[in-house]
């Protein structure tokens, strides 16, 4: 409500309150400044606002508003910019973009993975991936290695704390919290301690000039790792954006700075769009989010059919984990082999096989073009498809294009993934606060935010804690931006406090007449 109407509230209520003893229950009628009983009292402004449900009567209430809504479009994106970018097999082809963490900052090259929720980087090391660029061909600059004891925004996370998940294990509570993240590739995983600090992120939207954000996250100091990421899988660390409470999207939003939603974007060309807060465009479609025992704990959907071309095919209903930390595609045992069976009939090539593959259905080209492939489609409810136009891994010699795989592969279980390769093309918002994975077409140019950023950021800089133990608590729905991080602890208490030591004597009511006489004058 306005100033003013909480005024002339508190004015003709109180004298009520004082005037009866204690134990006594009162009520009074709230009327709002613009209604016909308020008529006598209302210094009037214009006589439209005699004439309701007329255009200037609705756009003077909404011009005298003093409260003003949360942009709907603001977004949160790295402070480099929110362009993502593929270096191929030397990176395991995946999308990677750039971070700053700390105080003074440092930059890190980090692997988007939807598939899991901890940030973290390589620390202290023990045992890392090599960090010269020189042991990369596509790099330009070394990868650096985080140390908390050199960023003087850093903290420990104690063993007591609600996001240190092997907490039981601490010899003491004051313990500075271990971690230890183990992923599907064979014998890869990456362990250390937690700790917080800042995340500089850049905000904008439509209307919104852009101004830098500093967001307290949890971060894996990764001392060990071992597996895939010894041997140029994520040398520099891994930015988890699942479900989980400690993901770099879930903290943001239990803070108040976004929507409960992020997009990623993969383009043909390799370069692909990273925003947090971003819930899609009004021409996507969607698909619900499905619980895995009871718990949202990953992306899964629900895919009702498939397709190739033309031809839809019958049981091949399944689920599938949606995951951009895996590089290509995997699906059930029976569904697999009904796709790449009516693939193989469709398509017009010769069956092949080429060294170190680890698709079955492949291809040599007759020419030096790729011939037709057909697409790949999966259904979903109310008639909602998502089709991969291109579901093949193109392979190239001296001459050109020598041949071409069916880029899926066949999972033991009835559980797919649908990997990083089937994302190409398209915008994918993972609609946290509605459960629902939403994807529209798109180079991933059109999305124009973050494209370029100022060297030095433009307007204030906000710092924004980590979510306290009752945002935590929360279901994942966000606070609106304008107030994150800077409400007091107790604004209600605080407030209520002032009103009263003022009111305990009567020449607060000339103070509020004065007010009243103010506001409507």
């Amino acid at each position: 409500m306005r100033t003013r109407f909480a005024l002339l509230f508190f004015f003709f209520t109180m004298p009520f309150y004082y005037a009866l003893p204690l134990q006594t229950t009162f009520s009074t009628k709230l009327l709002h400044r613009f209604s016909d009983q308020f008529k006598p009292v209302r210094v009037q402004s214009g006589s439209y606002l005699n004439r309701k449900k007329t255009m200037n009567y609705y756009h003077f209430l909404l011009t005298n508003d003093n409260i003003k809504l949360a942009n709907r479009h603001q977004l949160l994106f790295p402070s480099r910019g929110s362009k993502t970018m593929s270096f191929g097999n030397d990176f395991a082809w995946l999308h990677y973009t750039w971070i700053d963490i700390g105080t003074p900052s440092t930059s890190f090259l980090v692997a988007l993975d939807a598939g899991s929720d901890l940030l973290w980087v390589p620390c202290d090391c023990i045992k890392c991936a090599p960090l010269s660029a020189t042991y990369y061909s596509n790099l330009d600059r070394d990868l650096n290695e985080y140390s908390p004891s050199r960023s003087i925004s850093s903290k420990h996370i104690s063993c007591s704390h609600q996001l240190c998940d092997l907490g039981s294990t601490c010899k003491s509570s004051k313990q500075q919290c271990p971690y230890t993240m183990n992923y599907l590739s064979e014998n890869t995983s990456s362990s250390g301690l937690l700790v917080e600090d800042i995340l500089h992120l850049q905000s904008g939207g439509e209307g919104i000039s852009n101004s830098s954000v500093q967001a307290s996250v949890v971060i894996g100091c990764g001392m060990k790792q071992s597996g895939g990421y010894l041997d140029g899988v994520a040398p520099d660390g891994v930015m988890g954006m699942g479900p989980g409470e400690s993901s770099v999207p879930s903290l943001l939003a239990k803070s108040g700075l976004i929507r409960n939603s992020f997009s990623l974007c993969f383009n043909e060309d390799d370069s692909g769009r990273i925003f947090f807060g971003d819930q899609g465009s009004t021409i996507q479609q969607s698909t619900a989010f499905l619980p895995l025992d009871g718990i949202y704990s990953t992306y899964i959907i629900g895919v009702d059919a498939c397709c190739v071309g033309k031809s839809c095919l019958k049981m091949t209903s399944f689920k599938a984990q949606v995951d951009s930390g895996t590089s290509f595609t995997f699906l059930p045992g029976h569904v697999y082999e009904a796709m790449a069976e009516e693939f193989d009939q469709q398509v017009n090539a010769s069956r092949s096989t080429f060294e170190e593959s680890p698709w079955e259905y492949c291809y040599t080209c007759s020419s030096q073009e790729l011939p037709k492939v057909p697409a790949l489609t999966l259904m979903f409810q109310q008639n909602n498809s998502f089709v991969v136009f291109n579901p093949v891994f193109v392979f190239y010699g001296n001459q050109g294009i020598t041949g071409f795989c069916l880029a899926i592969q066949p999972d033991d279980g009835d559980m797919g993934t649908i990997g990083q390769n089937f994302m190409t093309g398209y915008r994918l918002v993972f609609d946290r606060e509605n459960k629902k994975l939403a994807w529209s077409s798109s180079n991933c140019e059109d999305l124009t935010l973050g494209k370029s950023m100022p060297e030095s950021p433009r307007n204030e800089t906000l710092t924004n804690p980590l979510p306290t133990d009752e945002q935590q608590r929360m279901n994942g729905h966000a606070v609106a931006p304008s107030v994150a991080g800077r409400a007091p602890k107790n604004p209600s208490s605080a407030a209520s406090s002032r009103m009263i030591s003022c009111c305990q004597n009567w020449y607060c009511y000339l103070f509020l007449l004065f007010q009243l006489v103010s506001a409507f004058s």
